[in-house]
């Protein structure tokens, strides 16, 4: 390979709701990316056309197709969100998960160990802790995930793990809690099918283009008896990728970090911001609790801000509601052509 060819990115599900927002962060911010997406979820017009993002359609487990990448790429780490995302979808298809999210990763981290390429940061989640313990929660807690979704991302953690004290790689596992919010300027957004977020769910509802939302119970150990959960802009999730991959270069060590606010905000707070937002109602109905809804979830992340010099910037649930609500009445109306 010529020596003279610039590093690259590999950004596997970089035209999803949380990819895309990250190769937005790293284009600008003047790192070559190459984005690899099936656009089974993901879409490509979510990605800014740039002379330093080059872009392939197609699975993390095709090897071939990952084998020609790295070939025509010098890939010096990699991104990796493409993942099925769905608690319930999970719970009645844990082959489909364990599937994408397991087996088919496993393709990737081999072609990255033939090529030599060792830097990964894996999009990981607060559902690798399962029921908590004790709030807020830190990376310390015990990982004892309740879903095949949270399964399939604590999995993949155990084997990246094994790679590093096996085969030398370095990690960044970044362990999200809530991802909410578009980008501030509205230029791209959350544009899921189906949509399972609460609140696209809200502002869809505000708007007249759903039925009242349901509310999966009201009996809850919280002070309106609805679930908390600590939502994070997706702006604040993009620049942590950029500073992990900064930790990675610099430290060259491997770690986990929590990546959040620090308050929860219970699904009624969340109506009443959306309600302010929008000035308008949103109806709601109360339906039984669903399986596998922890009553509260809530991030300590101390150790991101000690170690990778991140904190949230848009704390404010009216800010994240507001940067939503932008895309959702923008000239795109809220959804992607492709």
């Amino acid at each position: 390979m010529n020596n003279k060819t610039p590093t690259s990115i590999l950004i596997t599900g970089g035209a999803g709701y949380i990819g895309s927002h990250t190769c937005r962060i790293l284009s600008k911010k003047g790192l070559n990316l190459v984005v690899l997406d099936n656009l089974e979820y993901g879409h490509r017009d979510a990605l800014e056309v740039s002379e330093n993002l080059h872009f392939y359609q197609g699975s993390v487990g095709n090897e071939s197709l990952l084998k020609k990448i790295f070939i025509n790429h010098k890939i010096e780490a990699v991104v990796h969100f493409a993942a099925y995302t769905y608690v319930g979808e999970s719970v009645a298809q844990p082959e489909k998960y364990y599937e994408n999210n397991i087996l088919q990763p496993m393709t990737l981290l081999r072609v990255m160990k033939s090529f030599g390429c060792v830097n990964i940061i894996f999009s990981s989640t607060c559902a690798t802790y399962g029921n908590p313990h004790y709030l807020p929660l830190d990376e310390n807690h015990p990982q004892h995930p309740v879903s095949p979704y949270g399964k399939s991302k604590y999995f993949l953690e155990q084997i990246i793990r094994d790679y590093s004290k096996a085969y030398g790689f370095r990690y960044v596992f970044l362990r999200y809690f809530n991802a909410s919010g578009a980008a501030m300027d509205g230029s791209i957004g959350e544009d899921h099918d189906p949509e399972t977020h609460l609140i696209p769910l809200l502002l869809k509802t505000a708007k007249g283009e759903s039925g009242p939302l349901k509310i999966f119970g009201n009996d809850y150990e919280t002070p309106d008896g609805t679930c908390l959960r600590d939502y994070i802009h997706v702006e604040d999730l993009a620049e942590a990728h950029f500073l992990a991959l900064s930790y990675l270069q610099q430290r060259k060590a491997s770690n986990a970090f929590n990546l959040g606010t620090g308050k929860g905000y219970s699904v009624m707070e969340v109506i009443h911001e959306v309600e302010n937002v929008t000035n308008r109602k949103v109806p709601f109905e109360i339906v039984p609790r669903r399986e596998g809804d922890a009553t509260s979830l809530v991030a300590q992340a101390s150790l991101a801000k000690s170690q990778l010099g991140w904190e949230a910037k848009h704390k404010s649930l009216y800010s994240i509601v507001e940067s939503a609500w932008k895309w959702e009445n923008g000239p795109s109306n809220g959804k992607y052509n492709n």
